[in-house]
């Protein structure tokens, strides 16, 4: 009995020492499909950035119909990857969204538009139909309409806003005269289906005055109050960082290993290969810490929309912490 006794005990010590030492689950929803633009988390998980910090991260692609702050608010994520605006959208709706963490230090997004349409100036909008993501993307766009004063239901003084979808077909087959592209991903599509850099005209948020912080790292407020969360989330900040600069280091290995984790076969090397480099631009300098500054100037730009801005008061420095960053990165 005494040997029995010993037998069950020891076997019990061994359970909860494996209890105690099995990794923390974190759920990763990623603001679009698997490719270069989400390089950094697939790349810790790879090399095992992550494991090093006794986290079992589940990542999960998103989609042209998936929106972060549903996902989250759903309980199906604990961190998103979502553009600022959205989320500060989001935010004064009630779902209560925080930065923890800004990979993205520069904005990506354009207008790019048809010279056979007749646009090749934004006073050429109006009458015209523009192609604009939605589903958090619309908002930067909205921002800029509504700072040039067109109003974007249609009519001959405003435009016809058409819902695009992955791909870019509208401006291909000109159903639209302008579309949303990256300078990391959609352009290149438009190039290489046959158009070239001649017939085309450009318009770069940031050139507009109306660029905004894009793929920052989001939690639920609440989450914060608990320490054991806010553990486990600066860990999964600090190897993700990590696994951001080796990606920057390392483009053509980056982009294999995104082109590994793509189950759909949608993506191919020289695209994923040519995303990460000029992803690598918009991450180049950040260590992952939100420059306050930056935070500015988005709220500015999406407050700045005249009679329908995007959100219509300052949401304050609760809408971000540096508590996450401080200790990922001390």
């Amino acid at each position: 009995m005494i040997k029995l006794a010993k037998t069950v005990s020891l076997a019990a010590a061994g359970l909860w020492a494996g209890m105690a030492q099995a990794a923390d689950d974190v759920t990763l929803q990623l603001k679009w499909v698997t490719q270069a633009q989400f390089a950094g988390y697939y790349v810790a998980q790879d090399k095992g950035f992550y494991d090093e910090e006794n986290l079992d991260v589940t990542i999960k692609p998103g989609g042209p119909d998936i929106a972060p702050a549903q996902v989250i608010a759903g309980g199906g994520a604990d961190v998103v990857i979502d553009w600022m605006p959205s989320a500060l959208a989001s935010r004064e709706k009630g779902l209560p969204l925080v930065n923890i963490a800004q990979p993205f230090k520069r904005s990506g997004m354009m207008l790019t538009c048809r010279n056979d349409s007749g646009v090749t100036s934004p006073e050429d909008f109006p009458g015209e139909t523009l192609g604009v993501w939605f589903f958090g993307n619309e908002y930067p766009f909205l921002s800029w309409m509504s700072k040039l004063e067109i109003p974007t239901d249609g009519g001959e003084d405003g435009v016809t806003v058409l819902k695009q979808g992955f791909n870019v077909d509208p401006l291909l087959q000109k159903q639209a005269a302008c579309i949303s592209t990256m300078t990391y991903n959609e352009y290149w599509q438009v190039l290489n289906a046959g158009l070239t850099e001649d017939d085309l005209t450009v318009f770069k948020y940031e050139d507009q005055g109306v660029a905004t912080l894009e793929d920052g790292m989001y939690v639920l407020e609440d989450n914060l109050d608990d320490p054991a969360f806010v553990d486990k989330i600066a860990r999964f900040v600090r190897a993700s960082m990590k696994g951001w600069k080796w990606a920057e280091e390392n483009p053509e290995d980056a982009a294999m290993i995104v082109l590994d984790n793509d189950s759909t076969g949608a993506q191919t090397e020289a695209h994923q290969l040519h995303m990460m480099r000029e992803i690598a631009k918009l991450t180049e300098g950040s260590n992952g810490a939100l420059d306050p500054a930056d935070f500015e100037r988005t709220v500015d730009s999406l407050l700045s929309g005249g009679s329908d801005p995007v959100i219509t008061e300052h949401p304050g420095d609760a809408a971000w912490t540096h508590e996450i960053t401080d200790k990922a990165l001390n």
